[in-house]
């Protein structure tokens, strides 16, 4: 699951223990289970996994970027209407993962995933970022290229819902 841990450590300067790293895994696997069967249970549960305001970097196919914040809802409800639709075993993921620990506590980990789904296989590579807060790791930060032109299209929605 998790690959290249002495060159991270060279780069950042943080040789991550092995409890460090049986904590992150647990995590992943955790969090990938959800995302897997994702009932709208387990997306609450996929968001108990965060701490919120969480960050968020992407960019659209005109090559802009967008960033935002989501509080607990907003990520709720994305998640569920991206996820949604695919419960019965349809989805599965498969990953490898290089994690750079700033510290103990601070980890940013490049992600490289296969996503199935329907029958199709879809390639993403992805970073996030966590944090260690009161022993448990949760995410705030994610950045994945592609999805501006999805969260933008949502925006106007919601400014459209709010006018209207």
């Amino acid at each position: 699951m998790f690959r290249d841990i002495e060159t991270a450590a060279a780069l950042t300067g943080y040789t991550p223990t092995e409890e460090d790293l049986r904590g992150l895994r647990e995590w992943f696997e955790t969090y990938d289970a959800r995302s897997a069967d994702p009932t709208p249970e387990n997306v609450e549960r996929m968001a108990d996994m965060a701490v919120f305001p969480l960050n968020l970097v992407t960019d659209g196919s005109d090559g802009e970027p967008w960033t935002g914040q989501w509080d607990r809802e907003r990520y709720v409800r994305t998640m569920n209407a991206v996820l949604g639709g695919t419960t019965g075993g349809d989805l599965s993921f498969e990953s490898v993962r290089t994690p750079l620990f700033l510290s103990p506590s601070m980890v940013v980990v490049f992600s490289s995933s296969v996503m199935r789904a329907g029958g199709e296989e879809h390639r993403m590579n992805y970073a996030d970022i966590l944090v260690r807060q009161e022993g448990r790791w949760v995410f705030q930060t994610m950045a994945q290229r592609g999805w501006a032109d999805m969260l933008r299209e949502q925006e106007k929605e919601q400014e459209q819902g709010q006018v209207g």
